[in-house]
């Protein structure tokens, strides 16, 4: 049923796709399609605008139309179905590296030193749980989603020997990350913490949330800092507690 109503629009001309809003909205009513944000459902909306301020370009308004009413049991499904670990993505999974019948089949013009280091499965922040085993007593490496793209010698130069968690500062739960590292240094028993992150500012803050989440914790465990230029060159690496 159609009622007349306060509900967000969004500006297409301006939406620069940034996703920013969808962050903002505890609702889950935003969603980036084809690089545009657009509200899935007028259900989902409670038209109150939290997620106006998180808007960079003022691409979002409230304004008054006719439109579905607020389904609050609605969006509790929607964002129950967004928490559920129902992906086959989300299975635990840890290698021993790769078989003598892989390693016989490698292309000619490919390094056997090159094949993937990977020895864990998921690898995002996100899907990853504190108490994974594979990360027991780890090195581990932290890693913004864009290097593994700018940086071509991922696997050899920094991810063997280490478990593996990868995340976006920008479009991901900041503070849902820092609760997440701050379990997992309190209890896996971490050797080391390595962070490899963009030269890009907005890739600044995935340090920053390691760091808080290791502070959190309270333990003290070494921890480096490496930047990567967009054209794949190590720029900086800072070292700490």
């Amino acid at each position: 049923m159609k009622v007349l109503r306060k509900i967000i629009q969004i500006d297409e001309e301006r939406c620069d796709g940034c996703g920013q809003c969808i962050t903002g909205c505890a609702e889950g009513a935003l969603k980036l399609i084809d690089g545009k944000a657009r509200v899935i459902s007028d259900k989902y909306c409670d038209g109150l605008g939290a997620c106006i301020g998180e808007c960079p370009s003022g691409a979002l308004h409230i304004v008054e139309r006719e439109a579905e009413e607020f389904d609050e049991a609605a969006v509790e499904t929607l964002l129950e179905q967004s928490r559920t670990p129902g992906c086959p993505s989300t299975k635990l999974q840890m290698f021993s590296g790769p078989s003598a019948c892989d390693k016989a089949n490698l292309p000619t013009s490919l390094d056997p030193g090159d094949v993937s280091a990977l020895s864990h499965w998921p690898v995002q922040i996100r899907l990853v749980p504190s108490n994974a085993p594979f990360l027991n007593g780890a090195d581990l490496l932290v890693v913004a989603d864009c290097v593994p793209v700018a940086y071509p010698s991922i696997h050899r130069d920094f991810l063997k020997g280490r478990a593996v968690m990868m995340g976006c500062p920008k479009f991901d739960d900041a503070q849902g990350y820092v609760d997440k590292f701050a379990q997992i240094c309190k209890n896996a028993g971490l050797k080391s913490i390595t962070v490899l992150i963009m030269e890009v500012p907005c890739c600044s803050a995935l340090p920053m949330i390691v760091r808080k989440g290791l502070q959190a914790s309270g333990k003290s465990i070494p921890l480096t800092e490496i930047v990567i230029s967009t054209q794949g060159k190590i720029l900086e690496t800072r070292k700490g507690q």
